[in-house]
């Protein structure tokens, strides 16, 4: 029997933008950035309402179809309790459409949020929150660092040594130098588009390429980010998605030619660059360069932490 919420409880959460892929590690790597998004749900006597500013306020639903509201309707249902109605409260900063996570934050919220609130004396079970999400999105490079946080190793899904198609999730170590500068166009591209465009063979020669980059990835973040350049590159999925993002493409192309560690964020088309935070100035006047009349905006970034709600520590 399910247990019905009090009306006015609320719980707040934060969620952070996540870029996967980083370059050679497709479908399997990923990293949370100090970007968030913070989100309130309140439990009403009836009816469900979403008010919503920021990123999105003019486009996305208001009512119980709003993604947020509906995965909080899901995770009460399977966490055993339900409630007449909500009213939720966002302020999204996250870009919507950019390869920044945007849909998996959301997602991650809604799961977070009903457990908040029907299991308010509990810890937060990451492993729940980790498989739901995944359930739902499918992209675990994403969702994984939006609940762990940092930089993420996944593996698991469709994989055939993992019968029950789940996903593993394992944090690895970020030296303390790490730092990203996130390059964002105006314009949005549809992972399912960018995804419709990926060759399903690829050469060897690329499989064994991409495949070393990722170790090499691994070890850089960890111990020498002075390595990014040649650990961020990629042979796998960037260059058959051009045509979709040409100016984002050609930015990237530009940055490796000077020397910095930049590819497509997750499906594009927005450009991340790992870097260490004493060369932002630098990287930013080889942007003028290549970006002189300003299309893409500018954020200085560094690795973030995973989604909370905001009475955790």
């Amino acid at each position: 029997m399910r247990t019905q919420l009090t009306p006015g409880r609320s719980v707040t959460v934060q969620v952070p933008a996540t870029s996967a892929n980083l370059g050679p590690g497709f479908d399997s790597l990923g990293l949370a950035l100090n970007w968030y998004d913070s989100t309130t749900i309140q439990v009403t006597n009836q009816g469900f309402v979403a008010e919503v500013t920021g990123e999105g306020q003019s486009s996305v639903p208001r009512d119980k179809t709003h993604l947020v509201i509906a995965t909080v309707l899901e995770a009460l249902d399977d966490l055993g309790t339900h409630t007449p109605g909500l009213r939720l409260t966002a302020h999204n900063t996250i870009p919507h459409g950019r390869g920044l996570g945007s849909s998996s934050a959301a997602l991650v919220a809604g799961l977070l949020l009903g457990w908040g609130l029907a299991r308010a004396d509990e810890p937060v079970d990451r492993e729940w929150l980790l498989r739901e999400a995944y359930r739902r999105e499918g992209h675990a490079d994403n969702v994984a660092p939006a609940v762990l946080g940092g930089f993420v190793i996944t593996w698991g899904g469709a994989d055939v040594d993992t019968p029950d198609a789940g996903v593993r999730a394992r944090r690895s170590r970020i030296h303390p130098d790490v730092a990203v500068l996130a390059l964002v166009p105006s314009f949005e591209l549809a992972t399912t588009t960018a995804r419709g465009v990926l060759p399903l063979e690829v050469p060897l020669t690329d499989a064994v390429a991409n495949a070393s980059r990722t170790a090499l990835l691994v070890h850089a973040m960890a111990e020498e980010p002075g390595l990014f350049h040649t650990a961020t590159s990629d042979r796998l999925h960037q260059n058959a998605r051009t045509s979709l993002m040409p100016s984002s493409m050609a930015l990237v192309e530009g940055l490796r030619k000077d020397g910095y560690g930049a590819f497509i964020s997750g499906a594009g088309p927005t450009v991340l660059v790992l870097l260490t935070s004493d060369r932002f100035d630098e990287a930013e006047e080889s942007l003028k360069r290549l970006d002189p009349h300003g299309s893409y905006s500018v954020h200085r970034l560094t690795p973030g932490h995973g989604a909370r709600l905001l009475t955790e520590d």
